[in-house]
């Protein structure tokens, strides 16, 4: 599957932990990252700097769904349930 024009789901949903060129701090999940341009394209895209995740990133309709929208519910769904449980004292949180 090739990238939906103007939709950069992949720039906005998931967060990045590690720094990164321009974002020192990473990126919170749900903001856009500050090299999405204002055609909702990867800036660093084929960039060496580059954060792994989104050089690892696929499109597939599974991760991107049929438009922008389901992309973005559907990304953001991935990230809370791909988050590290907390163990607190009697179980996990």
């Amino acid at each position: 599957m090739q990238c939906r024009e103007a939709c950069g789901a992949c720039c906005i949903a998931p967060s990045i932990a590690r720094p990164y060129h321009g974002m020192p701090r990473g990126k919170a999940a749900g903001e856009a990252c500050v090299h999405l341009d204002d055609a909702m394209r990867c800036g660093l895209f084929g960039d060496p700097r580059r954060p792994k995740f989104c050089s690892t990133f696929a499109a597939e309709p599974a991760a991107c769904g049929d438009n922008r929208q389901q992309a973005l519910q559907i990304l953001a769904e991935m990230e809370v349930l791909t988050l590290p449980q907390v163990r607190v004292q009697g179980g996990v949180k």
